[in-house]
């Protein structure tokens, strides 16, 4: 299967990057979501899955156990070129994806549809995507609701991203704060040994 990138390939990578949730360990805020979009469009597998340069790596997951699979495989990384939820009604009867090993082996995929997370920047870093093992469609409600999920999701990122910046912002501050004391009781030391003055 040949990969295609987005044309902003690059800084969709670099802005993937600035919200630090690669690697990071699950969380309940993120599994609500896969867990609501496998129970809204009656799927055994649900995933928040972020598209890095080499693979697809996942945030959350219901009904799989792997953590991340090659880019060169993964449905999602078609899903990012779109900007609506793409679906694979039958991966079998799809020449993009019939011989693709997560169709022909584990976890044998034959339905997928994915709603891309897509930034205020305009850049798509994952989906959050269900599948299935028997082919299928959603109706209109569960596109529907897929996409207000990814919506939701692309929220809680941000939100998660802000928190770390301000945790940030507040850590450089009360170093600058205890830096600024500590120049000042050398100050204080100073000039009370210029003026001959004991503690």
């Amino acid at each position: 299967m040949v990969t295609v990138k987005p044309a902003n390939e690059e800084a969709r990578v670099v802005a993937l990057e600035k919200y630090a949730i690669l690697d990071t360990d699950p969380e309940q805020s993120f599994d609500d979501f896969t867990l609501l979009a496998s129970y809204i469009c009656k799927t055994p597998i649900a995933l928040i899955s972020l598209v890095d340069e080499d693979r697809q790596w996942f945030k959350s997951r219901v009904g799989m156990d792997a953590r991340e699979t090659s880019r060169d495989i993964a449905f999602c990384s078609t899903a990012i070129l779109q900007p609506d939820v793409f679906v694979v009604p039958d991966a079998l009867a799809d020449e993009r994806f019939r011989d693709n090993p997560l169709v022909t082996s584990d976890p044998h995929i034959r339905f997928y549809a994915g709603a891309p997370l897509i930034n205020e920047d305009g850049y798509a870093l994952g989906t959050l995507c269900v599948v299935d093992r028997a082919p299928r469609e959603l109706v209109p409600d569960q596109k529907d609701a897929l996409k207000t999920l990814s919506r939701l999701v692309l929220c809680q990122l941000e939100f998660r991203r802000n928190l770390i910046l301000l945790k940030e912002a507040l850590t450089d501050r009360t170093k600058e704060e205890h830096e600024r004391q500590r120049e000042l009781v050398h100050v204080q030391e100073t000039l009370m040994r210029v003026m001959g003055i004991r503690h």
